[in-house]
């Protein structure tokens, strides 16, 4: 793993910040791109392997990926740390930040749970590149489906067509975040627990859990928002859990280009989220599911018939 490059670092790096924010699964990328290439490429990046240094890799790439998140949402997580901490004291719940804290922790607590459970499991036994390519397709197939089904099963009214309005003149921070907090728990639990299923390489972990918000009733901009604020804990968590990897054996020789990627990630993930935020104010899920099959299946023949 020490003969990984500073191109590869920071080309993955940057991959890894737009994927895990797209709904095309960074995972996926990261396993099926040095794939596809082969060479070194295919020899270094391998998650399938057990301690392998590749994850040492890639835990700095989630950190840097969820700090990017925490500085777009900072005025949103301000407001729900400082709402979670008066609900407490008060020992009652009774604002929009307050209810998204308490959302927010009933939602994080079935992919915490299942990424400590079986994580190692799903990555060594899942992590195959053929085997990540078809769960790459079948996301594109559940994304394009469940978007479909959304659009059809629920027209825009004269009344939700003027809340969009109002939300894109206001940039939709207060109608969003409103319209997240009026959610059940038992609607964020589901919402959060769809997350587990991004533990299968190939499977997004926003793209899931914006499918989960539409169900819920939220708008594509609601359900991506309230994805990305479901995702930073479980994402900063898993790289914290892992970071002393990268100062044990497994991070020996290639801390610069740990360094270098996770700067490209973070860049990367920022503009990401910035240009998501906008894209979903109007836009579908599709583009992404198309991507998704199309990367699929090309990842799959190729590696099959090379």
């Amino acid at each position: 793993m020490s003969d990984l490059s500073y191109p590869q670092a920071i080309i993955m790096g940057a991959i890894q910040g737009i994927s895990e924010l797209f709904p095309v699964s960074s995972l996926a990328h990261s396993i099926l791109i040095p794939a596809v290439i082969g060479g070194s490429w295919a020899k270094n990046m391998s998650v399938s392997t057990p301690e392998s240094p590749y994850l040492a890799f890639i835990v700095g790439l989630h950190v840097a990926t969820a700090l990017a998140l925490l500085l777009f949402f900072r005025r949103e997580w301000i407001s729900i740390i400082g709402g979670f901490f008066v609900s407490v004291r008060t020992r009652s719940i009774t604002t929009g930040p307050q209810r998204t804290a308490w959302l927010l922790i009933v939602g994080t607590i079935p992919v915490g749970l299942a990424g400590l459970l079986l994580e190692h499991t799903f990555r060594t036994v899942f992590g195959q590149p053929q085997v990540t390519a078809i769960f790459l397709s079948l996301n594109g197939i559940v994304l394009f489906a469940g978007d479909r089904f959304r659009r059809r099963t629920n027209a825009v009214t004269p009344e939700s067509a003027a809340d969009q309005t109002n939300s894109h003149a206001t940039g939709g921070e207060t109608s969003g975040d409103s319209a997240v907090s009026r959610l059940s728990y038992r609607r964020g639990l589901a919402i959060g627990s769809t997350q587990v299923l991004a533990l299968l390489p190939g499977i997004s972990r926003s793209g899931i859990a914006i499918l989960g918000g539409m169900a819920a009733g939220l708008t594509h901009r609601e359900a991506a928002r309230f994805s990305f604020l479901l995702a930073t804990p479980v994402i900063l968590a898993a790289g914290l859990l892992k970071l002393p990897d990268l100062f044990g054996p497994l991070g020996a020789g290639i801390q610069g280009q740990v360094l270098a990627g996770s700067a490209a990630s973070f860049i990367c993930a920022f503009v990401a989220v910035a240009f998501l935020d906008r894209y979903f104010r109007t836009r579908t899920l599709t583009p992404f599911a198309l991507y998704c099959i199309a990367a699929g299946v090309i990842s799959f023949l190729w590696i099959s018939f090379r």
